[in-house]
């Protein structure tokens, strides 16, 4: 029952929003935010980029090494892929 109460109070917030024609923060509903991006911010990656969109900052980068393959699977390559948060960046994020 808890849950209905809640989906139906975000349902009406979410139709007064559109019939304000306004997002929360003002903008109108088909209005975007401005959009910056770069290239080449960290020196020492062999690709890096910055993309703001608003208030909101992204910063990646992409790093390359060799190394040796494990003995098991001489002609297999590994993958790694890293993600570094900030605590802002979900309430679901745990540092």
């Amino acid at each position: 029952m808890t849950s209905d109460v809640v989906v139906n109070v975000k349902k009406k917030r979410i139709t007064e929003i559109l019939a304000s024609g306004k997002r929360t923060d003002g903008r109108g509903l088909t209005e975007y935010r401005e959009i910056q991006i770069e290239s080449g911010v960290i020196e020492r990656a062999e690709g890096s980029a910055r993309v703001r969109l608003g208030k909101t900052e992204i910063i990646v980068g992409v790093k390359v090494g060799t190394g040796t393959p494990f003995a098991d699977v001489p002609d297999k390559g590994v993958l790694t892929v890293n993600a570094e948060l900030v605590p802002l960046a979900s309430p679901n994020f745990e540092p």
